[in-house]
């Protein structure tokens, strides 16, 4: 995975001094290779680390270097973040934004380079945690099983977009896993389960069911693309990579022709996914695995939103309920 690269064109004006330049590609770099952070992270800290080295460069009226940096002072940092929020960022992209500043620091330091100070004086906003909008389990089925899904002019399509929908309710799967499945890995035949790579290319094995895995198999039946062993399992009208966009703009004309609401998108039927294995017993060490969180943290937020199910539990098992 190669690092994106750094650049001044973002401000019409330098902004880094060459020293930097180079310090910032190697920390993009050391991201993807020892790391292995996704192109989306990749893409969105070497962005922010940009847009607060041009705050800096424009109230210093020079290219930023390492030296100032090491000598910032925590009212630069608060006052970068205010006017971030002040044009209308929202809370998780200004966190983010300060997670880039820090992992840019502690490569600095790590590079021998000296620490930056400013960073400890800075408290971390709090933003509240929104619940997953899991679909209801009729409608969540509705979608999964493609028989709502309009007939096009390619009946192939149609068949792919029913695989992809189904994989992301029946093996909760983020969209960018669904796609990133090659051919060799396709859970067809005798093959119950499937090898995903998922966030920081961490490998799990989900299992796939079987009205799943006939959706797989009846989209490879009429495929006119010869899919070679390496190759992604769905591919899109010409024959390339299939691009996420597809499948969202499907869920959308799902959204119309099923009356849901404006939450039915693609990562919904993860939500979906989970919130109804939880509902059906599951347990939450098993749903981690299967979502392939790091952290229980992570999917312990499906407990709110199926928090009904939980009290009827406690009041039927519980001595003094």
């Amino acid at each position: 995975m190669s690092a994106p690269s750094t650049t001044d064109q973002d401000y019409g004006h330098e902004i880094l001094a060459p020293a930097l330049r180079a310090l910032m590609s190697g920390w993009l770099a050391h991201m993807a290779g020892v790391r292995r952070s996704s192109a989306n992270t990749l893409e969105a800290y070497g962005r922010d680390a940009r847009q607060f080295l041009g705050f800096l460069a424009g109230r210093r009226h020079q290219p930023v270097d390492v030296g100032d940096l090491l000598s910032l002072e925590a009212l630069e940092i608060r006052s970068f973040l205010a006017a971030r929020r002040q044009s209308g960022v929202g809370g998780r992209s200004i966190l983010r934004s300060l997670a880039g500043i820090r992992s840019l620091a502690r490569f600095l330091e790590r590079d021998g380079h000296g620490q930056m100070p400013a960073l400890l004086a800075v408290r971390t906003p709090k933003v509240a945690r929104s619940l997953p909008k899991p679909l209801g389990m009729e409608a969540a089925r509705r979608v999964a099983e493609g028989d709502s899904i309009q007939e096009s002019q390619d009946p192939w399509i149609d068949a792919r977009d029913a695989a992809v929908l189904g994989l992301l309710y029946g093996a909760g799967l983020r969209i960018s896993e669904a796609l990133g499945i090659v051919r060799s890995d396709a859970p067809v035949g005798d093959r119950d389960h499937l090898r995903v790579i998922g966030k920081g290319r961490k490998t799990r094995l989900v299992p796939v069911i079987e009205p799943v895995r006939r959706a797989v198999q009846a989209y490879l039946d009429i495929c006119p693309y010869r899919l070679e062993h390496e190759s992604p399992l769905f591919v899109g009208a010409q024959g390339g990579p299939l691009r996420a966009r597809i499948i969202q703009l499907r869920m959308a004309q799902l959204r119309g022709s099923l009356g849901l609401p404006s939450n039915a998108t693609p990562h919904a039927l993860r939500h979906s996914f989970a919130t109804h294995l939880l509902a059906r017993g599951g347990d939450l060490r098993s749903i981690q695995e299967l979502l392939g969180h790091a952290s229980l943290s992570t999917t312990q937020v499906y407990t709110a939103v199926d928090r009904g199910r939980l009290l009827d539990a406690y009041r039927s098992a519980h001595p003094r309920a």
